[in-house]
């Protein structure tokens, strides 16, 4: 798919409204006290299957968990426009034990090394990290949540699971990545994170899952997970390339045709999260820029990281979010529910 970035600028503005109608209904403003915000009443669930065939696509884009999935991404893209990756901003409590859950993982990953095997991808040893996840991850989530929201942890559990790719397969891609995001908005909903912790959701937590993620998938050869190779955005990821270039809108200096000179990646991805995902392609790829990664190459000759970013959206729409093979994964529960939004 191409991008057009035409209509960005009514685009933009229709993004603006949605965050601010969304952040007031899914973040507990600072300050509140958690019983005052968490649903206590509420019935959680495991979270299950409900996308079974293409007709499917148009309960989940009528869906609230649609709603409150794309609300969640916009609120974040609005978030951190303009911020670097280092700049100063609180790391919460909850944000500083979400880190230490995928410290976890990173370690078990240097506790798990591949095995011998005839194949060179899909290393099987992801198969024996995959089931410690599996095994672990309710009590990893539980450490991160208040004691009096227990009861969540095996609804909010699963997202964490199906976000490090697939152990039958062994891959990855952006329907586990959308996994993780569901699993930051459902502790979002609950009130473990607020409105002030939106800088380190995408800078602290997301980034970190991040770093886990590639160094899974260098460790154990992950198959890409519906890859359109040459023609897709990335291997791998999405979102980072969508927060990544909001972090980039009115930069003073750089401008998306600087993203493909290898000195520029070098002396600024530590400040943001776009050049960071050029980098690791860099890393894991040979050959000319425009021949292993033609849409990004095409990216590059957009004006503006306005453009770039409403562009991005679109294109994630279109080619994650309303694309069955992705969608078929995801999981419905009390926090993202099937039924249709409600306003």
């Amino acid at each position: 798919m191409s991008l057009d970035f035409r209509k960005g600028a009514e685009a933009r503005r229709s993004c603006i409204l949605f965050c601010v109608l969304f952040d007031l209904s899914l973040f507990p403003p600072p300050g509140s006290s958690e019983e005052a915000v968490s649903p206590l009443q509420q019935s959680f669930m495991i979270p299950k299957k409900e996308i079974n065939m293409v007709s499917d696509m148009a309960k989940w884009k009528r869906s609230q968990a649609y709603a409150d999935y794309i609300g969640f991404i916009l609120t974040l893209n609005e978030g951190i426009k303009g911020k670097k990756l280092t700049c100063e901003y609180k790391v919460s409590e909850p944000v500083k034990k979400l880190v230490d859950l995928l410290n976890t993982l990173d370690r078990w990953i240097d506790e798990t090394p591949p095995v011998d095997q005839p194949s060179r991808f899909g290393n099987k040893a992801f198969r024996t990290w995959y089931a410690k996840l599996d095994q672990e991850a309710e009590n990893l989530v539980a450490e991160v949540i208040p004691k009096h929201l227990v009861e969540a942890a095996p609804e909010v559990a699963v997202y964490l699971k199906e976000s490090v790719g697939n152990s039958t397969r062994i891959d990855y891609g952006t329907g586990h990545e959308a996994a993780f995001a569901a699993f930051l908005c459902c502790l979002c909903k609950i009130g473990v994170l607020r409105v002030d912790d939106q800088l380190a959701i995408v800078f602290k937590v997301f980034n970190r899952y991040l770093e886990v993620m590639r160094k899974l998938q260098k460790t154990y050869r992950m198959e890409p997970a519906g890859s359109q190779g040459v023609w897709g955005l990335d291997d791998f990821q999405f979102l980072p390339f969508i927060w990544g270039s909001s972090q980039l809108i009115d930069h003073p200096n750089l401008e998306p045709r600087h993203f493909v000179d290898e000195r520029v990646v070098n002396e600024n991805h530590k400040d943001y999260m776009f050049l960071e995902c050029i980098l690791f392609i860099t890393e894991m790829k040979t050959g000319p820029f425009a021949e292993h990664s033609n849409q990004l190459w095409n990216i590059s000759a957009v004006p503006s990281w306005s453009k770039v970013n409403q562009g991005l959206i679109r294109m994630y729409k279109a080619e994650c979010l309303e694309k069955f093979p992705v969608i078929q994964h995801f999981k419905f529960g009390s926090l993202l529910p099937i039924q249709p939004v409600t306003s």
